[in-house]
C-alpha cells in the first residue's frame, strides 16, 4: 500500500510528461503560469474517428480554457502560486472549486492527447498488459463492453478510465466532471492507464447524441504503445 501511495504520488510526473519538470524548473513567481501543451500530432491526424474540428476546439478552445482559468484562480490565492499541478490535483477536496474543476480539466487533457494516435498505428498491449486485462476481464472484448458501459452510463459529462489500484489490479471506473482517480475525492483511487473524455464536446460534432458511437469508435486511435508503458511504470 505505501509503495502504491508513493506511485500515486508520482503519477502526473510518468504518465504526463514534463508536467512536474516544467514547474519545478521554474521561478517561484512563474510556477503558477501553466501553458496549454501541444498536440502530439496535428488536429487531422485521428481523422475519421475524430474529426479535424473537433480535435481543434476541443484543444484550442476547451483546454485552453481550463488553463486560462486556473491560471486566474490560482493568480487570486497567494498560498496556491508555486504549487505544482500534480499538488493540485491530488488534493482537490481541499481546494476551491474553481482550482479543482481547472486543475482537473488540465491534467486529463494533457493525459488524453497522449492516450491517442493516428489510426492504423495503434498497436495492441503489452504481453504484461494483456495477461493483466485477461486476468481481470476475462478477454480485450470484455474488457472494452466495462470501459463503454462506464462511459455510457456516466451521467451527464465526465471520464471513463483505466487504473491500477493499490492492490496492483487493474479496475475500471468513472469519475464526474473533471474530476479522476488521482484526487483524493475520487470513489476509487488509482493510477490512471487510459482515460475518455465523455463530456459532449470531445464528439458532440461528429456523433450527436450518441455517445456509445464515440466510445465504440475510440478504440481504433488508442496508442497502445503508451498505455503499455504506463502499465510498466505503475506496477514496477
Amino acid at each position: 500500500m505505501r509503495r502504491h501511495l508513493v506511485l500515486l504520488a508520482a503519477a502526473v510526473a510518468l504518465i504526463v510528461p514534463g508536467a512536474a519538470a516544467t514547474h519545478a524548473a521554474a521561478p517561484a513567481a512563474a510556477q503558477s503560469a501553466f501553458t496549454l501543451p501541444p498536440l502530439p500530432y496535428a488536429p487531422g491526424a485521428l481523422e475519421p474517428v475524430i474529426d479535424t474540428e473537433t480535435m481543434t476546439i476541443h484543444h484550442d478552445r476547451h483546454h485552453q480554457a481550463y488553463v486560462d482559468a486556473l491560471n486566474a484562480a490560482v493568480a487570486a490565492d497567494p498560498a496556491l502560486q508555486g504549487v505544482p499541478l500534480e499538488q493540485l490535483v491530488a488534493t482537490a477536496g481541499t481546494m476551491p472549486a474553481a482550482v479543482r474543476n481547472n486543475a482537473g480539466g488540465h491534467w486529463n487533457h494533457s493525459f488524453f492527447w497522449t492516450t491517442m494516435t493516428s489510426p492504423g498505428t495503434v498497436g495492441g498491449p503489452s504481453p504484461e498488459l494483456q495477461a493483466a486485462i485477461d486476468q481481470e476481464f476475462g478477454s480485450m472484448e470484455a474488457f472494452r463492453s466495462v470501459f463503454n458501459e462506464a462511459g455510457t452510463k456516466r451521467f451527464g459529462s465526465g471520464w471513463a478510465w483505466l487504473i491500477v489500484e493499490p492492490n496492483g489490479e487493474l479496475a475500471v471506473t468513472s469519475t464526474p466532471n473533471q474530476d479522476n482517480p488521482l484526487m483524493d475525492v475520487a470513489e476509487v483511487r488509482g493510477i490512471p492507464l487510459l482515460g475518455n473524455d465523455v463530456w459532449e464536446h470531445a464528439y458532440y460534432l461528429k456523433h450527436q447524441n450518441r455517445r456509445g458511437d464515440y466510445l465504440n469508435a475510440w478504440w481504433q486511435v488508442v496508442d497502445w504503445d503508451e498505455v503499455s508503458a504506463r502499465y510498466a511504470a505503475a506496477t514496477a
